[in-house]
């Protein structure tokens, strides 16, 4: 794996964890009243879908697993409609979409570590 890709899947994963840990415990009402951590949530969201857009080619090839035009279509709405952010998909993403990608994640920086 080209060693700038190990780095962004690594800040995938970075942003991924906080995401899913800073939902631990909460309520998608709470989003609703706390507007720093929703900022935050939304952060990390789009770093996972920034990094994701400038993994090579080759890289996303060999992990189908990943859905990386998903990841980088919602990094690009949180980005240009930041006036129109739904809250339901953010939740979901941190709740049900990023704790398998994290150990996704985890395993493929694991397999490359090994290469």
């Amino acid at each position: 794996m080209l060693r700038d890709d190990r780095i962004r899947i690594q800040h995938m994963l970075d942003a991924a964890r906080e995401s899913v840990n800073s939902a631990l415990g909460s309520t998608r009402a709470d989003l609703d009243q706390n507007r720093v951590w929703a900022l935050g949530l939304v952060k990390c969201v789009e770093i996972i879908g920034e990094a994701a857009a400038h993994v090579a080619k080759v890289t996303g090839d060999r992990y189908p697993q990943i859905p990386w035009a998903p990841i980088v279509a919602m990094r690009n709405q949180l980005v240009h409609a930041y006036f129109d952010i739904d809250h339901d998909q953010v939740w979901k993403a941190a709740t049900e979409d990023l704790p398998p990608l994290v150990a996704q994640l985890k395993d493929i920086l694991k397999a490359e570590s090994l290469d």
